[in-house]
C-alpha cells in the first residue's frame, strides 16, 4: 500500500480536522442537526462498508510473500519471472474454504482454495487453484449447478446432503474429487500444512515460440497435517477462525511458511498419445510418466495491514497471464477465464485492477478509461484509442504473439481482419451511383471535417478514397488544397496514389 505520513489528529474522509467526536445537537437533550456532516459521513459509509461476498471461496486468509527461482526452466517458458536462477518475484496468496459463507468455520471438511498473484515485470500472473489436483466436474455448464448444491437449500435455507449427493450421483466424473474430499486430507490442520495445485492444464511458451503443456504443484515444506473429524468439531467449538489465526500468528512471529514450486511438462505429441484427455480437470497426470520438475521456492513473510483492503478486495483472475504462460483447451479453465474476471466487475467495480493489492507493479498502458473508482494514475491524458498515429499512442508488440493452436480442423490464432478483404469496391460502386450534386456535397462534407486532421492523417485517408474511386479521392484532395501530383510524383487524375498505410 502507498506510504503516507501519519496524521496526528482525526479527520473526515476528505482530510478536514475533527475537533470533537460527539454528535452536534441543539442543546444537551436536543435533536441532532443535519449540519453535522462528519456524523452523516460516518453513518453513510457504515451503511456501505460491506461489499458482496464471493459466491465461492467467500471465507479466506491472505499474506504477501516472495517466489525465488531455484532451477532453470527457460527451455520451456520465456516468462520473465523464470528468466534466471535466483530471481525473486513478489506475490500475494489467498487461502480459502470453498462452500461456506464468510462466517463459516475454517476447520470444516472442504476443499481449500489456493490462489496466488505474482507481481511480475511483465504484468500480474494469477494462478487460481485448490489444495487438490482435480475438481468435481469437467464441463463448465455444470459449475454453477454444482456450487448450488454446496450452498443452501432454497426452501429451508439449510445445507442439504441430499442436494450434494444427488448431483454427485448423476456425475460420475466427480468421484475422484469426492474420494479426496472424504479422505483424511479433506480436513487440513491449517493453511500452512496443505499443498497447492493449479489443477488445470496450462501452457508454457519458450523463446523459440514452442508450446508445451504444464501443471503447477506447490508442495508444503511444513509437511501435510490433517485432523480427524472429532478434532475438527472440537476446534470449531472453540475457534471458528483457527486457520486465519494460525497463519497470521506464524508470520507475525517470523515463522514464515514456504512451499516448493514444481511443474509437470507434457508435449503435444505426448498429449495426442496419452490414455486420458490431458485437459480433463477430473484427471491427474501420473508422476511416473510426467515427473515433477522443481522450479523454485515460495515463502509467505508479510501479513496484510488491513484485511478488507488487501484480502477481501484481492481479485484473482485465471485470465491474468503473462508472456510465456497461457491457457489450454481445458473447458472449465476456458469458462473461468470469463467468470472470475466478471465476478470482480460485480464485487469491486470496473477499476478493481487499480486497488493496490491488485495493481501491477510494472508500467501499464491501455485504452480502457473512466468508470467508477478510476484514478488515471497510469495514463493521465494519454490517447484513449487504437490504432492511432499520435506521438503518445502505444501499439501492440508482435514479439509477444503466442504460437497458433492446431486443433486439427482449424487453427486458433489472432487473424488480422484487414487481410484478404476488399474494402473498396462497394464504397466505390456506391459513389458511382451518386449524381454530380450528391458527389459534390459528399466530398465537401468530408473535406470540411478531414481538414481538421493532421496532414499525415489526410494523406492516409486519401489513399482509401482513391482506391474506392479516383474521382472520389481527387475531389476531396482538391477541396483540401492538396496537390496529389506534388505529394506523389507520377500520379495522375486517373491513377491511385501509393498506399501510404502500408508503411505505418
Amino acid at each position: 500500500m502507498t506510504d503516507q505520513p501519519k496524521c496526528p489528529y482525526m479527520t473526515t474522509a476528505d482530510g478536514a480536522p475533527i475537533a470533537r467526536q460527539h454528535a452536534l445537537t441543539a442543546g444537551p437533550r436536543g435533536p441532532v442537526l443535519m449540519q453535522d456532516v462528519a456524523l452523516l459521513e460516518q453513518m453513510q459509509h457504515f451503511n456501505r462498508e460491506r461489499i458482496p461476498e464471493r459466491v465461492v471461496h467467500a471465507k479466506g486468509s491472505g499474506a504477501y510473500g516472495t517466489f525465488t527461482v531455484t532451477h532453470d526452466i527457460t527451455k520451456y517458458t520465456k516468462a520473465d519471472m523464470f528468466s534466471e536462477v535466483g530471481k525473486k518475484t513478489d506475490l500475494f496468496l489467498r487461502f480459502s474454504t470453498v462452500a461456506g459463507e464468510r462466517g463459516a468455520a475454517d476447520a470444516e471438511r472442504d476443499v481449500r482454495g489456493f490462489a496466488v498473484k505474482f507481481y511480475t515485470n511483465e504484468g500480474n500472473w494469477d494462478l487460481v487453484g485448490n489444495n487438490t489436483p482435480v475438481f468435481f466436474i469437467r464441463d463448465p455448464y455444470k459449475f454453477a449447478n454444482f456450487i448450488h448444491t454446496q450452498k443452501r437449500d432454497p426452501k429451508t435455507n439449510l445445507r442439504n446432503n441430499d442436494m450434494q449427493w444427488d448431483f454427485w450421483s448423476q456425475c460420475p466424473e466427480s468421484l475422484h474429487q469426492v474420494t479426496i474430499l472424504f479422505s483424511d486430507r479433506g480436513l487440513p490442520a491449517s493453511y500452512r500444512h496443505i499443498n497447492g495445485y493449479g489443477s488445470h492444464t496450462y501452457s508454457f511458451i519458450n523463446n523459440d515460440n514452442q508450446r508445451v503443456w504444464c501443471k503447477f504443484h506447490f508442495k508444503t515444506n511444513q509437511g501435510i497435517e490433517n485432523w480427524m473429524d472429532d478434532r475438527g468439531a472440537e476446534t470449531i467449538g472453540q475457534d471458528r477462525e483457527s486457520h486465519q489465526r494460525d497463519l497470521f500468528n506464524a508470520i507475525e512471529k517470523g515463522d514464515f511458511p514456504s512451499w516448493s514450486v514444481k511443474v509437470q511438462i507434457m508435449t503435444q505429441e505426448q498429449a495426442d498419445e496419452h490414455q486420458w484427455n490431458p485437459f480433463d480437470l477430473t484427471k491427474v497426470w501420473p508422476h511416473a510418466d510426467f515427473p515433477l520438475h522443481e522450479v523454485g521456492q515460495m515463502e509467505l513473510n508479510k501479513n496484510p495491514e488491513n484485511y478488507h483492503a488487501e484480502v477481501e478486495q484481492a481479485a484473482f483472475k485465471p485470465s491474468n497471464f503473462v508472456p510465456g504462460i497461457g491457457p489450454s483447451p481445458d473447458k472449465v479453465l476456458q469458462a473461468r477465464l470469463m467468470s472470475y474476471a466478471d465476478t470482480h466487475l460485480h464485487r469491486l467495480g470496473v477499476n478493481h485492477h487499480q486497488i493496490p493489492v491488485n495493481a501491477p507493479r510494472c508500467p501499464v498502458m491501455h485504452t480502457m478509461r473512466d468508470g467508477q473508482g478510476a484514478t488515471a494514475e497510469n495514463y493521465g491524458g494519454a490517447t484513449n484509442y487504437w490504432p492511432s498515429t499520435r506521438p503518445d499512442a502505444v501499439n501492440p508488440d508482435e514479439k509477444f504473439h503466442d504460437p497458433a493452436w492446431d486443433l486439427g480442423n482449424s487453427i486458433v490464432d489472432r487473424y488480422d481482419s484487414a487481410v484478404d478483404h476488399d474494402d473498396y469496391t462497394q464504397p466505390g460502386n456506391l459513389y458511382r451511383m451518386f449524381d454530380e450534386g450528391q458527389r459534390d456535397r459528399l466530398t465537401t462534407r468530408i473535406a470540411g471535417v478531414l481538414g481538421d486532421a493532421r496532414e499525415e492523417i489526410q494523406m492516409l485517408q486519401l489513399c482509401h478514397f482513391f482506391r474506392a474511386d479516383p474521382d472520389y479521392g481527387q475531389r476531396i484532395a482538391t477541396k483540401l488544397g492538396i496537390d496529389v501530383s506534388k505529394m506523389m510524383p507520377g500520379a495522375t487524375h486517373d491513377q491511385q496514389p501509393v498506399d501510404a498505410t502500408r508503411n505505418t
